[in-house]
Formats: C-alpha cells, structure tokens, sequence
C-alpha cells in the first residue's frame, strides 16, 4: 500500500522542522567561511558561502570573515640618523578563504591585536631605520611602498594577504620638528638676501652703463667742437635775433645806439 501524499508532505515538512530547531542546518553569508568543528577539533574541511546541514551534538560551526578589512597601527622608530618617529599605518587585509580554519586554530578572532599590529610596528622600525629623517620626508612613497612589501611577505606566514598599505600620518619629534621649520626659515631669508643682492649689483651695473654712456656721449660732443662750428652756432643766435626785432630802436639813455656788423651776415 502505497504512503498518501499528504503523509509524505507532512513528514518533509517535520524533518526540516527538526532539522531547525535542532540547529543543523547552517548558513554561510557572503564574505564569510564556516569553520566546521567536530568535537572541538578543527576540521581541515571549510564551508564556502551557502547552506549547509551540521551533525547535531557533534559538530559546530565559526563563522569567519574573509572580506577585505582595514587596521590602524601606530608604530615609532628611530631613523637611520637616530631621529624618533611616529607614525600611523593603515592596513587593508583579508585572511585566505581556503586558510580560515588554521587562522581559527592557531590564532583566533584576534588575529588584529595578536599579528597584524605587532608584526606592523616590527616593519616600520626595520624599513624606517633604513633611512636618514630628511630621506624618510623626500622618499614617502618609497618607504610605504617598502613598507607594502615586507609586510605582506611576513603577514602570508599567518595566512593573511595584504591588499594594501597607507601612511595616514608621519612625524618626528617636536624638536626635530622645530629644527627644520628654523631651516627653512634660514634658507628663505638667505634666498631673499642673494636675491637682493642680485638686484642691487643689476641696478648698479645699469647706472655705470648709464653713466658711461652719458661720458662717451659728452666726449664725442667735444671732440666734434670746433672753431667754424662755435661761428656758425654764432651767427645762427644773431640771425634768430635780427628775425625777431620789430624795427624800433631801443631807448636808450646815457648810452651808445647798440651796432650791428651788417657785413658778418653779408660776407662782404
């Protein structure tokens, strides 16, 4: 005799109500890996994004997150010049999917406060001690980038991948600090001075060109004075002065009638 339908339909429907409430049926969200226990021992096996059916009682599951996430670290180190540093390093990261059970066993949740920080202030030390304080300003670039590096080299060891690393801030000591704001301040005000003097040996220069000019100018004048040109220069003031007198003789009192040399202006 075959079973009703309606007996089969109520007895899916009590398995997956049992499988419910029993807690056996799990699901994994996006971004995340279950971690599958079997009586407390890690198993190697690692869920992947979905739905997935536990053994009730002998197996559990830890949800990781294996999304990209970002760490702050500060860390402070003394440059190769024995400069004291402190800076700010941001860390994105992800633990390896395939990995998250080992990170679980040897790690934990913790994995920030216990690898990721640690590990971020040993590198800085390394890279930053590898350079002068003047090189660590010049060279940002370079140095997070060396920073990038070595950082995921080390981090892979923990299964954890880098992604990517930021220098949010950088600085030195406030005396070191105040020391090169004083240099630069120097180095202005001597630019200023050179540039100054600069200018004033310009000017300068203009006013001998200048004065030179106007000698060289005045020496051709009087080498070009001569007896004929002083006549001529003469005669041209007398000629000016016949055109502009009006015919009337001056009055004059107890004196002599002024003369003219008519015959200078005729040649005769």
């Amino acid at each position: 005799m075959a079973p009703k339908p309606g007996l089969l339909k109520f007895a899916a429907i009590a398995v997956v109500v049992f499988l419910i409430f029993s807690g056996s049926l799990v699901i994994i969200g996006p971004g995340q890996r279950g971690v599958v226990i079997n009586f407390g021992a890690v198993s190697p096996q690692v869920w992947d994004e979905g739905l997935h059916v536990k053994i009730p009682v002998y197996q559990r599951v830890e949800k990781m997150d294996v999304r990209v996430q970002k760490e702050q670290t500060e860390a402070a180190a003394a440059s190769k010049d024995l400069q004291d540093t402190h800076s700010t390093i941001a860390v994105n990261f992800n633990i390896l999917p395939d990995k998250a059970g080992w990170v679980f066993q040897h790690i934990g949740r913790g994995y920030n406060e216990r690898v990721i920080d640690p590990v971020t202030q040993e590198v800085v030390k390394a890279v930053t001690a590898r350079y002068t304080a003047v090189e660590l300003i010049t060279n940002r670039e370079k140095i997070r980038t060396e920073i990038k590096e070595l950082l995921k080299a080390r981090l892979l060891d923990y299964h954890i991948a880098v992604v990517d690393v930021s220098i949010v801030n950088f600085k030195f000591s406030a005396q070191f600090t105040q020391a090169i704001e004083n240099k630069q301040t120097a180095e202005q005000m001597a630019l200023k001075a050179s540039r100054d003097l600069d200018r004033i040996k310009i000017e300068a220069q203009q006013k001998i060109a200048a004065a030179q000019a106007e000698a060289e100018s005045l020496r051709l004048q009087r080498q070009n004075v001569t007896a004929e040109l002083v006549e001529l220069r003469r005669i041209e003031a007398m000629q000016q002065a016949i055109q502009k007198w009006n015919g009337v003789l001056p009055q004059v009192t107890g004196g002599a009638m002024p003369f003219i040399d008519a015959k200078s202006y005729t040649g005769k």
